[in-house]
């Protein structure tokens, strides 16, 4: 989800209903927001559900050139 914040932004450049509900203010804080993406709420589930895993001990933490070796013996597995 992604979030702006103006701080003091001026009133003059809201649209008129907005205007009109913030009275005689002259700047306001705006707060934008964005909706969670079903693909952001997934891969935190995903990520939350690895760390559990890691401190559980059910995944091995291995080092990039572990994973890189693994990759590779796999790939060599397969005929030319």
């Amino acid at each position: 989800m992604n979030k702006i914040v103006c701080e003091h932004y001026p009133v003059e450049k809201l649209p008129e209903d907005l205007r009109i509900a913030v009275g005689t203010a002259t700047s306001v804080r705006l707060t934008i927001e964005t909706p969670e993406t079903s693909t952001d709420s997934c891969t935190r589930s995903a990520l939350r559900r690895a760390r559990e895993l890691v401190r559980s001990g059910q995944i091995k933490r291995v080092t990039s050139q572990e994973a890189v070796d693994r990759i590779r013996k796999l790939r060599d597995e397969w005929p030319s």
